[in-house]
């Protein structure tokens, strides 16, 4: 049952309570008028003390009417009674009010049966409820007399007008079975209330009831919402899956005829697989006698590495005492071709003399005059014998291989020195550095040098040897040091030399630039570096006469982890600035310095040299920036070698001479035994 059937009830209850209110009322009001007017008339008829009635005698016509009292009443005469007070109702209330009036009229066999079916425990649908409610009886179903029922003792009969007691009693009766009514109608309504609030109770619990299930509908909506656009999605991916299913049915057709392919494949390459295992187990039979042989060979391997080893030492040991049996000084003479300008105004080496089969020798001879220039005496003879002289025909290949073992002895751990000596224009820089225009032809003792010590290096490498160099290129101008490395603008304040430590005798040059050096060309191209930043300068003697002294070393650091030998040495190539005579070379100002500090450092290199052949106990090698620096390398524990450059020309005769006596003075320096530098 709804709400509004709830109110409907509620609103028909309250409407026949006041029907019935109403009927009552109006009852009365009908009734009081009569008993007031009866009251009246009997009054009059009987006046007080007297008992007779006096009521007049009826005419013909007033008997005509009273043989028809007890006739029932017209119904158009009923509308004589006194109008009943009208109020004004709401329009469902009238309608409601109208629907119980009707009810009222119901026969009473019926309104039993109803009573009984809205009996206590009898509980009427509310489908039903609502259509007795809404579904009056209609008034002309009951019968006339049913609805109008006669008073009791009239018999039926209506009462003549003057019967007011009569009608009182009717009256009287018929508000009786009003009240009967009312009261019945009450009980309805309370029965009716009670249904509906079991009505009410139960709908409250269906709302809720309602309320939870459009809740939960709500969700199951949203849920198969959900659950639509999952089928939805998973509709597209079923499409998805069923186009990869074919392509990869497709694939799967495909593969399957490639496997028959591969088995068939399989099935040949199975047989030869039995084939390769037949000729495997054989190899592997092989192969257990070729690894015993290779752990043999292992062995043996061993053995000659060590022996290998002891094979090296030993030539290291053979090498060095071949160098201190030619002497730890040595001196080779080197003569220079005639340039071609000078073969016009010189037609041969008539002064220079090369005995056949000895190529240690040299005579130098000069045609005698007399002091009065007429008498032409001999030929006066100067013999001298080095290590080694070289004729202007020899190449620089040929002098590189008379001091390749000496460049090896350096890389096997001995401090060696190369220093060119000889006037100036005598071919000291040829010799060291080569010509401006290099071929491997005309390659000088310095570029040869390195490239044997990076040569050899590579080949003691599988002897387990390791090797660092690092290389550096000064000049000595003017008792000051400078660095051919470094460009003149670049240049800082000057160089000193120092030693490393005070419990060391190695010295080093701080500021000096020592570069790390992996090859040939890395060092070619510091060669070229130094040549163009020499100083070099014309003279009456040489049009590029060196001015100073070029120093080139290269420090090599080796060890052996395996042997845990380690070895240090330096290999120093110098090339010395040409000694002048001052009264040939014409020197002045600036030039005149130069040649008086060349002088100097040449006659210093020479009384050091002398010094150690006298084991003096004092060396002065501090008197020259050139004999300090190359303490290391002139003392006894070092190898040297001098070129002494000759001059080809004859005009050039005694600063030849004093260069040969300088050369033969230091071929006869015994300087003692050099000593390994390795730790």
């Amino acid at each position: 049952m709804s709400f509004q059937s709830t109110r409907n009830w509620e609103l028909s209850s309250n409407c026949t309570r006041q029907t019935c209110r109403e009927a009552s009322t109006c009852q009365r009001r009908e009734e009081a008028p009569l008993m007031e007017k009866g009251n009246a008339d009997g009054q009059q008829a009987m006046p007080s003390g007297k008992v007779l009635s006096q009521l007049p005698v009826l005419g013909l016509r007033a008997k005509r009417g009273a043989s028809d009292e007890n006739q029932p009443p017209i119904e158009q005469k009923r509308t004589r009674r006194l109008p009943m007070p009208t109020r004004r109702v709401a329009a469902s209330i009238a309608t409601t009010c109208s629907r119980v009036s009707a009810a009222a009229a119901v026969p009473r066999a019926q309104r039993e049966g109803r009573r009984a079916s809205l009996r206590p425990g009898l509980a009427l649908p509310a489908a039903s409820v609502a259509e007795v409610i809404r579904r009056p009886v209609p008034v002309a179903a009951v019968p006339k007399r049913a609805a109008l029922a006669p008073a009791a003792g009239n018999d039926g009969k209506k009462r003549a007008a003057w019967d007011l007691k009569g009608q009182l009693t009717d009256t009287r009766a018929k508000m009786s079975g009003y009240k009967e009514k009312v009261q019945r109608l009450d009980e309805e309504n309370q029965q009716l209330k009670r249904q509906l609030q079991e009505q009410v109770a139960q709908n409250q619990e269906l709302s809720s009831q309602v309320s939870t299930l459009s809740s939960t509908l709500h969700t199951f909506e949203e849920q198969a919402r959900q659950r639509h656009q999952e089928v939805m999605e998973l509709s597209g991916l079923k499409k998805q899956l069923e186009d990869q299913l074919t392509c990869q049915s497709r694939t799967i057709g495909e593969l399957e005829g490639t496997k028959q392919d591969l088995s068939a494949l399989l099935e040949t390459r199975e047989v030869k697989l039995k084939l390769v295992e037949g000729n495997l187990a054989q190899r592997e039979c092989e192969n257990k006698e070729l690894r015993d042989q290779v752990a043999a060979q292992l062995q043996t391997v061993a053995q000659q590495e060590e022996r290998l080893h002891q094979l090296e030492m030993e030539r290291r040991r053979l090498h060095n005492l071949v160098q201190e049996l030619k002497g730890n000084i040595r001196v080779f003479c080197r003569v220079r071709p005639l340039l071609a300008w000078e073969k016009e105004r010189q037609k041969g080496l008539e002064h220079l003399h090369f005995p056949v089969q000895d190529n240690k020798a040299l005579v130098l001879s000069k045609v005698e005059e007399s002091h009065i220039g007429r008498d032409r005496k001999g030929d006066v003879k100067y013999d001298f014998s080095f290590d080694r002289v070289f004729s202007p025909a020899c190449s620089q290949e040929e002098v590189f291989e008379e001091i390749a073992l000496l460049v090896q002895s350096a890389l096997d751990g001995y401090h060696v020195c190369i220093f060119a000596y000889g006037q100036t224009g005598s071919g000291k820089t040829y010799t060291m550095e080569g010509p401006d225009d290099m071929n491997p032809e005309t390659v000088g003792m310095i570029p040869r040098a390195v490239q044997q010590v990076f040569q050899g290096a590579r080949q003691l490498e599988p002897k387990g040897w390791q090797y660092h160099f690092t290389a550096n290129f000064l000049e000595i101008y003017n008792e000051s040091l400078r660095d051919l490395l470094v460009g003149r603008p670049e240049r800082s304040a000057e160089l000193e030399i120092k030693r490393v430590s005070q419990s060391s005798e190695e010295l080093h040059v701080p500021n000096l630039r020592y570069v790390p050096v992996n090859s040939e060309d890395e060092v070619l191209k510091l060669l070229r570096t130094a040549k163009a930043n020499r100083s070099v300068a014309k003279t009456a003697l040489n049009d590029h006469s060196s001015r100073s002294h070029s120093l080139f070393q290269l420090r090599i650091e080796g060890w052996n982890p395996s042997r845990d030998l380690h070895s240090s040495s330096v290999l120093s190539l110098v090339d010395l600035a040409g000694s002048e005579r001052l009264d040939k070379s014409f020197s002045k100002g600036e030039r005149l310095k130069e040649t008086q500090a060349i002088n100097t450092s040449l006659s210093t290199l020479g009384l050091v040299i002398m010094a150690l052949s006298n084991k003096e106990p004092h060396i002065p090698y501090r008197n020259s920036k050139l004999t300090y620096l190359l303490q290391n390398s002139l003392g006894g524990n070092s190898k040297m070698l001098m070129f002494v450059n000759i001059s080809p020309l004859e005009e050039n005769f005694s600063e030849s001479l004093n260069s040969l006596r300088f050369a033969s003075k230091v071929n006869e320096c015994v300087i003692g035994t050099a000593h390994v530098n390795r730790k």
